[in-house]
């Protein structure tokens, strides 16, 4: 009882709940570095209508590898993201990358254009309600990406920020696929 008692410090109680709790959100992030799948065995098939008019459907992104990004201009995090997110859409576009950013706001839809123009953010994006986050699963916060490989089915998902820092080489291993 004695050794219990010695592990059993307020300082351990609390590290210990807080790895509980960010487990969740953390592991997600490892699986894609190290390329541990980490998303549901799922190809999902969708169709949107992206800020410009263009259409945005799975079938059309066939044979690219995609970061579908679900954020939201009222989310911080997601913020600090699109830089990161543009980025890399920038370095891996040409060896068939894209992202898809799905823009969750109730906001009208030429706010959500004017907050994107002003972030000068060129990914396909798309002003998106409930249904395409069951189209993926379910999103439990923002932002959320889940990367697709050529054949459209989903390898990882990531929640939070920090989501393009991890997905990196993982999109790295797609395209050399």
């Amino acid at each position: 009882m004695l050794t219990l008692r010695k592990f059993l410090t307020l300082g351990n109680v609390v590290l210990f709940l807080a790895l509980w709790w960010a487990a969740p959100t953390l592991l997600p992030h490892l699986g894609a570095l190290v390329g541990v799948r980490s998303g549901p065995e799922a190809a999902p098939a969708y169709t949107y209508v992206g800020l410009g008019g263009a259409p945005i459907t799975s079938d059309s992104l066939r044979g690219k590898v995609v970061l579908v990004n679900f954020w939201a201009t009222w989310c911080a995090p997601c913020r600090v993201e699109m830089p990161v997110l543009e980025a890399m859409y920038q370095r891996h576009r040409e060896r068939g990358f894209v992202i898809v950013g799905l823009a969750v706001d109730r906001a009208p839809t030429a706010e959500v254009a004017a907050f994107v123009r002003a972030r000068e953010i060129t990914y396909p994006i798309a002003h998106v309600g409930a249904e395409a986050e069951r189209t993926f699963g379910g999103v439990r916060g923002y932002p959320t990406s889940f990367l697709l490989d050529r054949t459209g089915a989903i390898r990882h998902t990531v929640l939070g920020p920090i989501g393009a820092v991890s997905l990196e080489p993982a999109v790295r291993r797609l395209l050399g696929e």
